[in-house]
């Protein structure tokens, strides 16, 4: 069996969920994650050709709504620290940015500073030797291969009082997941729920929240 244990908790208790046409799914009882068997994840340079494809237009006013899912709760958060923001900005950090970044630009635009890091776009692992106001992570933890060691830097990045943003799409009690489109893009490997997000809140010792069924929302007290 080449999974051995859970990518995000690494639990051996994994088991058999679903299997379509020779792609198969595993499930964790503890921390609930759903995941593609590593045997059928696709190689690095098929899976950036996929993401090459997309089109993420900064100004297309679309892109940008759907985004201001993470982006207002985020301002939010940051207008209540009574921190003064005005002269220099938040600090923040875009993880997964893609090969263009609409998000970043729209924080930007409200004074902030916001540093990028993508695997095949911006790898720059200094960036992780920082720490930050606020972390996103858009439709991008769903991408990863080894989400124990990601969220941990994240988590890790942190300042006191930040907060951490993540979006993807949850699964519920009411996932069909022999139907479900989500599962249906190769390049997503990792299905959460608000249960495995609630598990990153209790390991993290974090408070999360949660904005309809794509966003959670993890804040650290000051």
């Amino acid at each position: 069996m080449a999974d051995k244990f859970c990518p995000l908790c690494h639990s051996e208790s994994i088991q058999p969920y679903y299997q379509n046409k020779g792609v198969g799914y595993l499930s964790c009882p503890q921390c609930a994650l759903v995941f593609m068997s590593k045997t059928h994840h696709l190689s690095d340079t098929e899976e950036k050709l996929r993401y090459d494809a997309h089109q993420n237009n900064p100004d297309d006013k679309r892109y940008q709504a759907f985004l201001s899912q993470v982006f207002n709760p985020v301002i939010d958060h940051l207008n209540k620290q009574g921190l003064d923001f005005s002269k220099v900005g938040a600090k923040g950090l875009d993880f997964g940015c893609g090969p263009g970044s609409t998000l970043s630009l729209m924080f930007e635009k409200q004074g902030h500073q916001v540093n990028l890091f993508d695997k095949f776009y911006a790898n720059n692992p200094a960036v992780f030797e920082q720490s930050y106001d606020f972390i996103t992570a858009t439709e991008v933890v769903e991408h990863l291969s080894a989400p124990n060691v990601e969220l941990h830097r994240l988590f890790g990045s942190l300042k006191k009082g930040g907060v951490l943003a993540i979006m993807t799409q949850m699964m519920d009690d009411k996932t069909d997941f022999s139907t479900w489109y989500y599962k249906n893009d190769p390049t997503h490997i990792c299905f959460f729920s608000k249960n495995t997000m609630r598990y990153l809140a209790k390991k993290w010792r974090a408070k999360v929240s949660f904005f309809g069924n794509n966003v959670a929302l993890y804040y650290f007290p000051k």
